[in-house]
């Protein structure tokens, strides 16, 4: 019986300028939807587990066709309240070489920030679960979704259900201050952790040694260092962060660390020419949490963690749309893309 996993936050309509065109340029944009919990929930149904994506979405036509994609992709909607007015919209103009790609987002007032404690059963959402995943985006949309998410973690907990969080920290949400601030108070309940090479500094302060992020010079050692740091501070069970090495837009390295409380895991580097960057972080915890559930050794682990992400860098859009066998091939070293006959 496949496990089950729920993943809870906010769902988004994507409207993206076709190619690398500019704002200013684009006569037309591209519709798709994603999120980071969202993305992650695809991840998963697509590699054959049981998801249950928990959001609000509005009782119009647009939340019905986000229903239509997440349901296309296999992921379970049986626990989406609905109501409100509108689904939060962001906007992508994706970079090339040395310009940075630009999110804008609108979602204001969007179905989510809006949710009350009422439109979640979380007993009812977490029978017969193994898994909650949430980011570090959700309790930063509204108040009341911080209150919803503590909820959350103290039902699944409740229920000894393992629990995920990747940081995910949005300056355009909120500030450092106040990320940590609430953040710190949902860190109780989290057994597994997911950062960036940004995150820990950003949200709790904790930085690498001898890392330069912009200048793409990161040092495994000062993230070793990381992630014992927040094993100490919060008890995790263990730690998993994604480092990127920023060559431009277009060129990154792509590498990640685990660490279970005792030893370290380095994964494989890969050199990775970018088709879209967007949810690159959430099919790597996608591809974490398939790997823990599914006993992998902590190496293997941490493999296929990175081979999942390293592909969707591949792929249009939000959502990582690669199967089972393309991970495992090019875990094991089948990353050639000669064409499949």
């Amino acid at each position: 019986m496949a496990k089950k996993i729920v993943t809870f936050g906010e769902i988004m309509l994507r409207l993206q300028t076709p190619g690398h065109q500019r704002f200013i340029q684009a006569q037309s944009l591209e519709a798709t939807y994603g999120g980071g919990e969202a993305n992650v929930a695809v991840s998963l149904a697509n590699y054959g587990m049981d998801t249950q994506f928990v959001t609000r979405l509005p009782k119009n036509p647009i939340g019905e066709a986000c229903l239509a994609s997440l349901r296309m992709h296999g992921v379970g909607t049986d626990y989406i309240a609905r109501g409100g007015e509108r689904l939060g919209i962001y906007y992508v103009e994706k970079g090339a070489a040395q310009r940075a790609s630009n999110v804008v987002y609108d979602r204001a007032h969007s179905a989510i920030s809006e949710a009350s404690m009422n439109d979640f059963d979380w007993d009812a959402i977490f029978d017969g679960a193994d898994w909650f995943h949430f980011t570090g985006i959700t309790p930063a949309i509204s108040p009341a979704c911080a209150e919803i998410t503590l909820a959350a973690l103290k039902a699944a907990k409740a229920r000894g259900v393992q629990v995920s969080c990747d940081l995910n920290f949005r300056k355009k949400l909120w500030t450092s201050e106040e990320a940590g601030r609430v953040m710190g108070c949902l860190m109780e309940y989290v057994d597994v952790c997911i950062a960036n090479e940004e995150d820990a500094e950003k949200v709790f302060g904790i930085a690498a040694d001898n890392t330069d992020i912009t200048g793409g010079e990161l040092s495994d050692e000062g993230y070793r260092q990381v992630a014992a740091k927040l094993v100490e501070r919060f008890g995790f069970k263990k730690v998993a962060i994604t480092l990127r090495e920023s060559i431009s837009a277009s060129e990154n390295n792509w590498a990640a660390l685990l660490y279970d409380g005792e030893n370290y895991y380095k994964s494989k580097k890969y050199s990775i020419t970018i088709v879209d960057r967007v949810g690159g972080g959430d099919s790597f915890g996608g591809g974490l949490i398939y790997g823990l559930l599914n006993g992998y050794s902590m190496q293997d682990t941490i493999e296929f963690a990175v081979a999942a992400s390293c592909l969707k860098h591949s792929i249009e859009g939000d959502f990582n749309l690669v199967t089972l066998d393309e991970v495992k091939n090019l875990m094991k070293g089948d990353g050639s893309g000669r064409v499949q006959r």
